[in-house]
């Protein structure tokens, strides 16, 4: 984790207790921004042709904008078309440049300022930065991340959130809804989360939502056994029963300057002598969190996955998922394998912080509030299949899972 200035941290300080200076700093920042995205391409003609990719603002290379640009890069019906990925650390990435078709740009560059001018299609799992709106002609794809748990936008009914407002929450969701042509949606449960959570409907803009499925589920549609154990021997797991701990980031831990941190209040020492030997953990940060861990002590039974760029690579050679209130168990129930729920402060994140859409009686696992029933689950779940009401929930929260969304969004978006 970075370290931040003592004048920064102030600025960060006072930003957090102030609301008017904080939005304030937004409005200013962002309008240099703008003047600079003109400046650097001032007279910037729109390329039909060319598709802008962005996962997680710069982060990763993975989720649903990645399976579209691959699905695009393999097609013959997409040949003439050239793409440009943005990322906070292009190097990770040089690989992408072995297509000539393909340019890599850093996150708010120049070079990124002058691919969004230019870019007919811009395709992102996540918010788009305020400064960044996208001229007439120009298609913003919203892809979202995922089928949501927690209550979004418009739907939180207040907020403790540390940097920021109910108001200024609503604020981001009305901009990113005004940006956007589409927003994809893999289910009509998500349908009508995203419709209230951007207030599409009192906007008039419902008929933005495209309800195709997840382009970045159609790998997990098509995995099997041979591809699981191909994953296990790349991560290093083979021969091991392998768990996925995936918890999400709390509201209330933010730290002025640095961002978001998580705790973990997991006895690693204790699931090792519990576990260890037959189970490996796989553990994986969500991505807002900010901290890093240090697992050597546990080397041998924790891995941290928290970089490693595609979360399907994990679910893929995971045999058990365990999580919180992360909505990463819409997308591996796909897959059918047992998934436990570990709310060890239930009450405190569902009253004091954002509230569900979903009860906890409609998960598709049990839900344990303390190490004892952790473990004892996570031995229950050795080898359990996949019941009729897990079979109900993919029904209804999955239900266009089949391997073809990619192909869907494709013929819906592109002007061709």
């Amino acid at each position: 984790m970075g370290r931040v200035s003592g004048f920064k941290r102030l600025v960060f300080d006072v930003a957090k207790k102030n609301r008017l200076f904080r939005i304030a700093g937004r409005h200013a920042r962002d309008a240099v921004y703008r003047a600079k995205m003109v400046i650097d391409e001032p007279f910037a003609g729109i390329d039909d042709r060319l598709v802008y990719f962005q996962t997680f603002s710069g982060r990763s290379y993975s989720d649903s904008p990645k399976a579209l640009y691959e699905y695009m890069l393999n097609a013959p019906e997409y040949a003439g078309y050239r793409f440009v990925w943005s990322f906070k650390e292009p190097e990770r990435f040089s690989g992408l440049l072995e297509n000539g078709r393909t340019e890599i740009v850093r996150f708010r560059s120049k070079a990124d300022n002058r691919a969004l001018r230019r870019a007919k299609y811009w395709i992102s799992n996540y918010r788009m930065l305020d400064y960044q709106h996208p001229r007439k002609d120009q298609i913003y794809v919203q892809c979202w991340h995922g089928t949501p748990l927690k209550r979004l936008g418009y739907d939180i009914a207040e907020s403790d959130n540390a940097m920021n407002s109910l108001s200024e929450i609503k604020e981001k969701y009305r901009t990113d809804a005004k940006k956007f042509r589409w927003l994809l949606s893999p289910s009509p449960f998500a349908t009508e989360k995203f419709t209230t959570a951007w207030n599409l409907r009192e906007t008039g803009q419902e008929y933005k939502i495209l309800e195709t499925g997840y382009p970045r589920n159609d790998r997990l549609a098509k995995a099997g056994a041979e591809e699981s154990s191909a994953m296990k021997d790349k991560l290093g797991v083979a021969g091991r029963k392998v768990i996925l701990y995936a918890p999400t980031w709390r509201d209330n831990q933010h730290v002025s300057g640095e961002g978001y941190t998580y705790k973990t209040e997991v006895d690693f020492d204790r699931l090792r002598s519990e576990l260890g030997g037959e189970y490996v953990i796989l553990f994986r940060a969500h991505y807002l969190v900010a901290n890093s861990f240090d697992f050597a002590r546990y080397e041998g039974f924790v891995v941290d996955v928290s970089s490693y760029p595609d979360i399907n690579d994990l679910y893929i050679a995971s045999d058990i998922l365990v999580t919180d209130y992360s909505s990463v168990f819409f997308d591996w129930a796909i897959l059918g394998r047992p998934v436990i729920f570990y709310m060890y402060d239930l009450e405190e994140y569902a009253n004091g912080m954002r509230g569900f859409y979903l009860s906890t009686d409609d998960l598709p696992g049990p839900v344990v509030r303390d190490e004892d029933a952790l473990i004892r689950e996570i031995r229950a779940a050795d080898g359990r299949k996949a019941d009729e009401a897990y079979k109900n929930f993919v029904r209804t929260y999955d239900p266009y899972e089949d391997g073809e969304s990619s192909r869907r969004v494709l013929e819906r978006i592109l002007e061709r």
